[in-house]
């Protein structure tokens, strides 16, 4: 599938599913902004693709409406103009607790905890669809792609998650739902000025995880396993295509049947 219309702006890019959009996405031709915190991730990125000439990186923080407002025109002034918008950055539980750090009870979360991660993986994808809609919807066809999360629109396995180093935390699904409800508002919004918004939805993302989470995992899904990174880049990339053009407003979910059952 080729991909050489197409100048691909993605957030949160340095993790297991961002770094893997990039990489598939310069393979198949793009021109790929890439953005993220400052940080290792950042920076294995960067030298992952040092010399590549359609490979951008910027340095961003969704949450930081400052920044959000500037980085379209910043690219824009470097001669990329980006046709497609991927809102991958967020916040998981294990991000936000930290190494090293219990993971709270659902009593013991902390509203500081809770609202941080919907301002990152909610309040982000919306500050960075509006600079979207400022910028470029309008301008020529254009595309966001929104990533969410089998939990999305799913309640969470908790049994799976007993004697785990990590637990399902509540603001992350509760900020994925809130993603697709952004999708479908902006497709009948931007649909007159020929964008298309969809949102993805990833199953449970194999990166390190022990062989009895695995397990417990995939006896949920029908598929029997968890996903390869790969496979969830697959229909990204289709979702990127021109052959998506008519496709709007859909949540596409990749989880190896996890939902259907």
């Amino acid at each position: 599938m080729s991909l050489t219309d197409r100048t691909i702006f993605i957030t949160g890019s340095g993790g297991v599913l961002g770094s893997t959009y990039v990489r598939r996405m310069l393979a198949e031709g793009a021109r790929v902004v890439a953005t993220d915190l400052p940080g290792h991730r950042a920076e294995a990125l960067q030298a992952a693709h040092e010399g590549n000439a359609n490979f951008r990186f910027y340095t961003l923080d969704v949450g930081e409406e400052a920044q959000v407002e500037e980085i379209f025109q910043r690219v824009i002034t470097d001669g990329w103009e980006p046709n497609v918008v991927l809102n991958n950055a967020a916040i998981t539980g294990e991000m936000l607790m930290g190494a090293g750090k219990s993971f709270p009870d659902f009593c013991d979360t902390t509203v500081a905890d809770f609202e941080r991660t919907l301002h990152t993986n909610l309040t982000g994808a919306f500050m960075i669809a509006r600079q979207m809609d400022r910028d470029i919807v309008g301008r020529y066809p254009a595309t966001l792609i929104n990533v969410a999360s089998m939990y999305a629109l799913n309640g969470a396995h908790h049994p799976i998650y007993d004697g785990m180093p990590f637990k399902n935390f509540s603001a992350y699904g509760v900020s994925k739902a809130g993603i697709h409800g952004l999708t479908v508002w902006l497709a009948g919004y931007w649909a007159p000025r020929k964008a298309t918004v969809n949102t993805i939805a990833p199953g449970a993302v194999f990166n390190g995880h022990s062989d009895e989470f695995q397990r417990r995992v995939g006896e949920l899904i029908m598929a029997g396993r968890m996903a390869k990174p790969d496979e969830i880049a697959d229909a990204m990339l289709f979702l990127c295509s021109a052959q998506a053009g008519y496709i709007t407003g859909q949540l596409l979910n990749v989880d190896g049947g996890f939902s259907a059952w």
